[in-house]
């Protein structure tokens, strides 16, 4: 009877460690923890759909992966974001090309005043152009996605209806907006977005280059009055980038979660710009703010003053040996066709 009891307890044994081992095995799997850099203030709905981002990765890994958010500049400022994820100190950033300009030369392209009329466009086709080219300025990173900012206006505290009222003018702008404000007279003042509310309320600056989004989500609304639209209007482009180690370190299955992921976000990041669009010019109209387009033949003359930039920028990429004319055309011919 020893013999059968010994049997019956080896067999309850090997029961509950069959159900237990795999469990145990479950309950042990180390949890990814990723740390989200971004300069948008915590309110701002960029910055919320950055946050809304984190949560979906959190629900679609099943809690395998947790992304720790840190908005308002907290843990990056944006001129060092991208650096940053190089080296680890954030595991994900967002921020532009155009804070560290000559970084990513060749995707310069989509700083140009090509005639954006919609960021949902642009932020499909700075997708596809980094499908096709492949830049290796961004080799160091893992790029999530990319997007553009909604098309560039200059607002100023003063009416600016021609070149000559852009003579001189104290513009705020970085990368190629400062190239912008230049060819048309204007003298560039650089700094982030998060220090153009000082500025131009202290007269350092005295308009600045940008979409009406900041007029609502950095209150620039109540220091500028007068908007001009212009149609070579420019665009920024925007990164979201992750740390290589950190992604590589990753499940293939986790990989292929974020893939998924980051394709919706496209389509969410340009449909959230162009509403912001809509929501911020209506917070510049009631603050007093007024919005003119440029005159056909004062338009004509802008244009022909911005042309230059993209036969520079040709110039210099063939210097270094890199494809500007094919990205030029690739750009244009996108937004030609959309």
């Amino acid at each position: 009877m020893k013999w059968m009891y010994r049997i019956m307890i080896f067999a309850l044994l090997i029961s509950v460690s069959t159900w237990f081992v795999p469990n145990l095995s479950l309950a042990q799997e180390k949890v990814v923890t990723l740390k989200y850099s971004n300069f948008f203030p915590a309110s701002n709905r960029v910055s919320l759909l950055c946050e809304d981002w984190c949560k979906e990765v959190e629900k679609r890994t099943s809690g395998r992966v947790k992304v720790t958010y840190f908005p308002g500049g907290t843990l990056t400022p944006p001129v060092q974001t991208y650096d940053s994820v190089v080296k680890g100190i954030a595991d994900i950033g967002f921020s532009f090309a155009s804070y560290t300009r000559g970084k990513f030369p060749l995707t310069e392209v989509i700083d140009l005043p090509l005639g954006y009329k919609s960021a949902l466009v642009g932020a499909k086709m700075v997708n596809e152009y980094y499908r096709k080219f492949k830049p290796k300025e961004f080799d160091e990173t893992k790029v999530l996605f990319m997007h553009v900012s909604s098309p560039q206006m200059v607002f100023a505290k003063k009416p600016v209806n021609n070149l000559e009222d852009m003579k001189g003018l104290k513009v705020r702008s970085t990368g190629t907006s400062a190239q912008v404000v230049q060819a048309l007279g204007g003298a560039p003042v650089g700094m982030p977005m998060s220090e153009a509310y000082d500025a131009l309320s202290r007269g350092v600056a005295e308009g600045i280059v940008c979409p009406y989004e900041p007029m609502k989500g950095f209150k620039l609304a109540e220091v500028v009055r007068y908007c001009t639209q212009f149609g070579a209007a420019h665009s920024q482009a925007a990164f979201v980038v992750m740390n290589k180690g950190k992604w590589n370190s990753l499940s293939p299955d986790i990989q292929k979660i974020l893939d998924a992921l980051n394709v919706e976000w496209i389509e969410r990041q340009g449909k959230l710009w162009v509403d912001l669009e809509i929501e911020a010019k209506e917070v510049f109209v009631q603050s007093g703010g007024k919005t003119t387009a440029l005159e056909k033949q004062e338009d004509e003359r802008w244009t022909k003053a911005l042309r230059p930039m993209l036969d520079d920028y040709v110039k210099s990429m063939k210097a270094k040996s890199l494809p500007g004319d094919e990205a030029l055309k690739f750009c244009v011919d996108y937004l030609k066709a959309n």
